[in-house]
């Protein structure tokens, strides 16, 4: 399993979120590259960036500060917030972005994640993200009537690298994933699934390598890092770790 440290973007500041309320942002740097450069000194394999002025306005608005990853880092990166088009797929692709995220397109437009996903084999993840199982857009302020299953069975067998599902209702709020959901997700869907949202503790990992080790392909985290409750040395050793 791989271990991803998440840098959220906000007025070009790295941030969290609680349950994706804008107006409940913590800044916990104000320079995303060497943000950036601290976790791969840490050891991480890979990083999940979210710009999240783009979720909402539905274009890219944290350029700078995704270039100033993308020039300070040689990990790979997947990048999400406010891709809805193949140009803008494009853009980050041809920037060195290593993998893009398609979140509310992905349930506005799926074709487009397909012909993303033929065009950009391998590059192409879908993030589903739920309240009460049910799918949210817009910056996660909309509340679709598509379970986050039925629109992850969508994109089988397309070439969707990944599956990220994030629970709002747990995210930035250090009380554990859902885990319960994750697995559910997992197990229908064969398509790799990366656990995102509640994970709060080293126990939390623990927990998710014992239980979905087998299925789920890695687990994010932001709050807790930024916090100090999860080490991303220990983070990224531990799920790297081949189970007894």
């Amino acid at each position: 399993m791989i271990f991803f440290p998440a840098i959220d973007l906000k007025d070009g500041q790295c941030v969290r979120l609680l349950r994706g309320e804008m107006d409940q942002a913590t800044v916990f740097n104000d320079d995303p590259g060497a943000q950036a450069c601290a976790f791969v000194n840490q050891g991480c394999q890979w990083i999940h960036v979210v710009d999240l002025n783009g979720a909402f306005e539905g274009r890219p608005v944290n350029a700078d500060a995704v270039d100033a990853i993308l020039d300070d880092v040689r990990v790979p990166i997947e990048l999400g917030g406010g891709i809805r088009d193949l140009e803008t797929i494009r853009f980050w692709l041809d920037k060195g972005v290593r993998r893009v995220i398609l979140g509310t397109v992905a349930l506005r437009d799926p074709d487009l994640v397909i012909e993303a996903c033929k065009k950009y084999p391998g590059r192409i993840a879908v993030g589903v993200d739920a309240k009460d199982g049910m799918v949210a857009v817009e910056g996660w302020a909309e509340v679709s009537d598509i379970s986050a299953i039925d629109l992850a069975k969508k994109f089988e067998d397309v070439g969707v690298a990944a599956i990220i599902f994030t629970d709002i209702a747990r995210d930035g709020l250090m009380q554990g994933p859902n885990t319960e959901s994750t697995l559910e997700l997992a197990r229908a869907i064969s398509t790799p699934v990366i656990a995102s949202g509640g994970v709060s503790s080293m126990e939390d990992l623990k927990d998710l390598k014992a239980r979905g080790g087998d299925i789920l392909e890695g687990v994010i985290s932001g709050r807790a890092v930024y916090d100090g409750q999860i080490d991303v040395r220990e983070a990224v050793d531990l799920l790297r770790a081949k189970r007894r």
